[in-house]
């Protein structure tokens, strides 16, 4: 892989472009606004229109129902760092380093952004875009690992992991919140305070001549659970049965939900939703420990299960992609930069794992989803892991599992057995397949440092 120097260099002197879609010849058209709206730690089933029965999410809801709707979505990792490594780059996150959660204590630490990562900001901004993030980062505290140094021209958000409070932003008492490079201190609950930013960006840009890409991460729904009194109040009186975990989580949802729809309000007021591409997502599975629910799916946030990993997505743009549309095509969170650098017409001569998903968003039919392996990676320290990864890889309906580094793999095929109720036995072809091309991806990755230097215990 190229560093980033000679990359930008390369860019300047004309990059390969990639192929465009003769429909839309987006080189000779204005190019898309686009909008990235990722959350975090939201569950499959915890949208109405994805089979939520105890919680009302209408504008989300009707975001869905404008475009296209992904049933077999999946997160590049059942945790927060790596899944947006896979995001901003295309790759595998053990590939660029994050293999695990980028945390403010080294020894607790498990990811470190590789240098020579080509982010998607950088490469949108080679194709004429303003590029933005507001909200949580989450690849790096400190430089050069900081949103500014990787390509966005802004930012306005939170640098850290969790916030220990939405309403104070610390994160083991350190304030993360900054405006570009300046520590903030501002007040409000922190989904307010993101979408008031976002609202605020969007609206700056009504009458620029240049689109913008701007990647709105939001912390909701993660833990700590703090909705707002007047959500939570709201719940409680609609279903009085409802217990208090789930409770708090419905009303925090709810609260992200109306948030969400404010910041598409701006959109419309300002007259750019026509001219939008807007993109929604979660970066890993429900927390069930939190009160989330993943509907049907086998497990949650942080395993390897499908409930860790499926996720809800969908992909709006008026006018090109057909409003309630649906689709079963299995893609992962790495397919988003080769899909929106398609699409903004930007141009990259770097390697990538993910592939653009483009005409599938557009209603038409790819026949190479079935021909790759797709593999999970998750590194986390504690008692339960020792600092070392465990893994999942997939080709078509069989899928190779674990949840701890100590536990065997243990193979299901997800055709016959949907909730991975029953592993099969491990003499089967398919297992050896599976398991040598797992083998191959650890070689392929074992090469890339995911510390910055040794630990100091």
């Amino acid at each position: 892989m190229i560093n980033r120097r000679e990359f930008l260099k390369c860019l300047g002197m004309g990059g390969m472009a990639l192929a465009m879609s003769d429909e839309l010849s987006l080189n000779k058209q204005k190019k898309p606004n686009i909008v990235f709206i990722l959350t975090d730690d939201l569950g499959y089933g915890d949208l109405s229109c994805y089979g939520a029965k105890d919680l009302n999410t209408p504008n989300i809801d009707s975001l869905v129902a404008s475009g296209i709707k992904f049933t077999n979505f999946y997160a590049n990792c059942p945790v927060c760092s790596p899944t947006r490594a896979s995001i901003l780059t295309g790759m595998y996150p053990d590939m660029v380093g994050v293999p695990g959660v980028i945390r403010t204590r080294p020894t607790d630490n498990f990811g470190y952004l590789a240098s020579n990562a080509v982010m998607l900001p950088e490469v949108l901004k080679q194709a004429g875009y303003d590029t933005a993030i507001i909200g949580k980062w989450h690849l790096g505290l400190e430089s050069p690992n900081t949103p500014n140094e990787h390509g966005f021209d802004h930012f306005h958000g939170f640098l850290g992991d969790m916030m220990d409070d939405y309403y104070l932003h610390r994160r083991h008492d350190i304030n993360y919140m900054r405006l570009n490079g300046q520590e903030i201190d501002p007040k409000g609950h922190a989904t307010d305070l993101f979408t008031e930013w976002a609202a605020d960006y969007i609206k700056d840009h009504k009458n620029s001549s240049k689109p913008f890409f701007m990647y709105l991460g939001y912390n909701a729904p993660h833990s700590p659970i703090q909705p707002p009194d007047e959500f939570l109040k709201r719940v409680k009186e609609r279903n009085p049965n409802i217990n208090d975990k789930r409770a708090k989580i419905v009303a925090l949802i709810e609260h992200l939900d109306d948030r969400v729809g404010m910041v598409i309000n701006a959109l419309k007021g300002s007259g750019q939703m026509d001219d939008t591409l807007i993109i929604f997502v979660s970066d890993n599975g429900g927390d069930l420990g939190a009160g989330a629910s993943n509907l049907h799916l086998h497990g949650g946030k942080g395993q390897m299960f499908e409930g860790g990993i499926r996720v809800p997505m969908c992909a709006v743009w008026k006018d090109k992609i057909k409003p309630n549309s649906q689709s079963d095509r299995v893609a992962l969170t790495m397919d988003f930069f080769p899909t929106i650098c398609e699409i903004a017409g930007a141009k990259f001569n770097h390697e990538i794992d993910g592939r653009s998903i483009f005409n599938t968003m557009l209603g038409e039919t790819q026949n190479d989803q079935d021909d790759r392996f797709l593999f999970w990676v998750r590194r986390e320290g504690g008692l339960q892991y020792c600092g070392q990864s465990f893994y999942a890889v997939r080709y078509k309906n069989w899928k190779l599992l674990q949840n701890t580094p100590f536990e065997p793999l243990k193979l299901y095929n997800l055709e016959d057995d949907p909730n991975e109720e029953n592993p099969m036995e491990n003499i089967r072809e398919e297992y050896r397949i599976l398991f040598n091309a797992l083998q191959n991806h650890i070689i392929r990755t074992g090469a890339v440092p995911w510390q910055k230097y040794p630990v100091e215990l």
